[in-house]
């Protein structure tokens, strides 16, 4: 395409050439790559450095400064092999400007000794930093020089990409080159409107494309490594356009399907008027927009999100009465028994006095039980269910399922979302679909994460909530922390101690669990003890949160399967042990456990010294905030979208190049240009979305 916006209209596009096609890539390599989504020499190109490297001059031995890279030329003093605790090989090297250089290796095998004997002339590359005899560098990348040689400087900065297991750095720089040695011309590589490209100061893909693989020996670093380079904002725009292109893409296939019209009847009106409560404004709101939704003929597909305790479950039985008074049924999905259980417990409480049977499935539930639970709701018998993942397994067939509710949606794949909205698939009807969620989301991440949903915010708490007090302690307080939990159980009031230990062992998290919850039983002997983490059969991992729930244990130590799903007024207050350890949200959806009651809440973050600086911001963000839309936007700039929103969570690849905390400016552009491309130039957008995306698109319809 030309800058005038002039596509060509037939395209031979050199990006979808295999990369076999490349020298050196045989079966393996070639199987190796396409492990990593490498599979074309497109992809080739879109694969980014994550940093560069300076060989363009020799820096001096003298003028190394610890910490930054430096590429240094240099004549073997000394070599010295040992082997303390295991092999090591120590090679002194220095260049006449004063100063002595150690180079350090861990690995290395004979021949590299002999080589790197007294006299050979080196130039190599890497990090300094301070060791027991100065500046030191371990394994450093270098080569061997001739005795008379002189050292050839790169013209530009060196590409260092993420590894690739089984592909040297040197391999993968090399196949990267013959990749980008193959970009077409502008006219047949370029997407994107050139008035859209001018108007932003960016420059056209190929252009950004060879100076971000290939910048010149003046580039600004600094620019470079903060991500805001033009070249790079210009693969950032396109890539952001990619998804939010899939993801309207998505949203109109599904609009392309007819659901039933669903309108409250005397159901909704007798439950609303049942409610020992009034609904907050926001809850009011959110639920007016649901029922516009719901009316129509075209699928609703709606995020709910509110923080702990601001009555999203209300807002969502009121659109599931809509659906049963058409006479239809509506299924609600929780990711855990507990917070399922609890759900089952509320919805039944409230529609059962109306005469509207609430159906129960789990796991647990088996045998005649679980065939009779099957039965009523194959014949529309049960008009609501409530589950688990067992919602979604084959033995499961709805009746007439018109709504699908899922709960803690972040926590479920999209496999898994598909899966539960499929069971109301019928010719081209599909149900409507609500989702929720109590992790708020960060407006710049639901612009383009949810582009496909139309997202409502329950932002205001039911009145009698009191605010909890966040305090942040050193382990070190546990003494004075314990006498704490006494005084307040003896009170009359009930606690929670959260074990947090990040293992990569569920086991692991239970045995400090285990230890603590013995050593508070000693500690405190006159108060009842309770223990439950994610090993405990189901059966006693119910037993006593029910126990806590109805106030026969004073005190629950847990880990953090207590996260969701779990509500006692009673509770007011909790210690989470190890608080560094854990993301804003989830610190936040713990911290909602208590202050759920009228009384006076505490949450007591314990910590082990020393903080990182990251962990030194979350804790202070916990303890002046209780605003869970401003702790998301915090997470998203600490922890950045990929940790919040993994594949797992959205279906789409993560972002190879976009952070949305850093680029969220450019989201209005990208909303823009996107839209007007699905208008006039639809063919256009699919190749965007396949450039970046490719076959991850289906399941954005989650």
């Amino acid at each position: 395409m030309s800058r005038s916006g002039i596509h060509a209209p037939t395209l031979a596009d050199a990006g979808q050439t295999p990369v076999s096609a490349l020298s050196g890539v045989g079966p393996k390599v070639a199987e190796k790559l396409t492990a990593r989504g490498l599979a074309t020499i497109g992809d080739l190109w879109l694969h980014l450095p994550r940093q560069y490297e300076d060989r363009t001059h020799v820096t001096p031995i003298r003028h190394l400064r610890g910490g930054v890279p430096a590429q240094i030329e240099g004549t073997v003093e000394a070599v010295e092999k040992g082997f303390r605790r295991r092999p090591m090989l120590r090679v002194a090297i220095s260049d006449g400007s004063g100063g002595t250089l150690v180079l350090r290796f861990f690995h290395f095998r004979a021949a590299q000794v002999a080589q790197l004997a007294v006299g050979t002339r080196l130039c190599c590359f890497g990090t300094p930093r301070p060791g027991q005899q100065g500046l030191e560098i371990v394994h450093p990348s270098y080569r061997v020089l001739d005795d008379d040689a002189m050292t050839v400087l790169d013209d530009r900065l060196d590409p260092v990409y993420p590894a690739i297991e089984g592909v040297g750095p040197q391999m993968l720089r090399r196949l990267v080159g013959q990749a980008l040695d193959r970009l077409p011309g502008d006219a047949a590589l370029e997407l994107l409107p050139g008035d859209a490209l001018e108007s932003l100061g960016m420059p056209t893909l190929r252009d950004a494309l060879l100076y971000v693989h290939r910048p010149p020996s003046d580039a600004d670093m600094a620019m470079l490594a903060s991500g805001r380079h033009p070249a790079q904002r210009r693969l950032v725009l396109e890539e952001m356009l990619a998804h939010h292109l899939s993801l309207r893409r998505q949203r109109i296939a599904l609009q392309a399907h007819r659901a039933p019209a669903l309108r409250p009847g005397t159901l909704a009106a007798a439950l609303q008027a049942s409610l020992p409560f009034a609904l907050t404004g926001a809850q009011s709101r959110v639920h007016r927009e649901l029922l516009i939704d719901l009316a129509r003929r075209k699928p609703m597909l709606r995020l709910v999100q509110g923080d702990v305790g601001s009555g999203k479950t209300v807002v969502a039985a009121l659109a599931a009465a809509a659906a049963i008074d058409g006479g239809r049924q509506a299924a609600l999905m929780a990711p855990t028994e507990l917070l399922a259980e609890q759900h089952a417990q509320n919805l039944r409480a409230w529609f059962e006095p109306l005469g509207v049977r609430v159906a129960w499935l789990a796991g647990k539930v088996t045998g005649r039980a679980r065939a009779a639970v099957l039965a009523d709701i194959a014949s529309g018998a049960t008009p609501l269910v409530v589950g688990t993942h067992a919602l979604m397994q084959a033995s499961v067939a709805f009746h007439d399922l018109a709504l699908a509710i899922v709960d803690e949606q972040h926590r479920f794949g999209v496999h898994q979302r598909l899966a539960l909205r499929d069971k109301g698939a019928g010719g081209d009807r599909v149900p409507h679909q609500l989702v929720m969620t109590a992790t708020p989301i960060p407006r710049t991440l639901a612009m383009s994460a949810y582009a496909d949903l139309d997202v409502s915010a329950i932002d205001e708490l039911p009145p009698g909530r009191t605010p909890v007090q966040t305090v942040v302690l050193s382990s070190e307080r546990r003494p004075a922390l314990i006498e704490r939990i006494r005084h307040a159980c003896a009170d009359g009031r009930q606690a929670y101690w959260v074990c947090t230990l990040i293992d990569d062992s569920d086991e692991v998290v239970a045995q400090a669990a285990q230890t603590t919850f013995e050593q508070l039983s000693a500690a405190l002997p006159e108060l009842r003890v309770a223990l439950v983490h994610g090993r405990m059969k189901p059966a006693a991992k119910q037993d006593a949160m029910r126990a806590f729930k109805q106030g026969a244990v004073d005190l629950l130590v847990a880990t953090t399967v207590i996260e969701v799903g779990v509500d006692v007024p009673n509770a007011s207050l909790m210690v989470i042990e190890n608080a560094e350890r854990l993301g804003l949200a989830q610190l936040h959806q713990l911290r909602g456990r208590v202050g759920r009651g009228s009384a006076a809440s505490s949450c007591v973050l314990l910590y082990q010294a020393p903080l990182s600086r990251m962990a030194r911001e979350r804790l202070d963000t916990m303890r002046t905030t209780s605003d869970g839309f401003v702790i998301a936007e915090k997470d998203l700039a600490l922890r950045g979208p990929g940790e919040l929103l993994g594949t797992r969570q959205t279906g789409l690849a993560e972002f190879r190049l976009a952070d949305l905390a850093r680029d969220a400016d450019l989201l209005p552009d990208v909303h823009r240009i996107g839209d007007a491309m699905l208008v006039a130039q639809p063919a256009l957008a699919d190749r965007v979305v396949s450039r970046w995306i490719g076959s991850a698109t289906r399941y954005a319809a989650a």
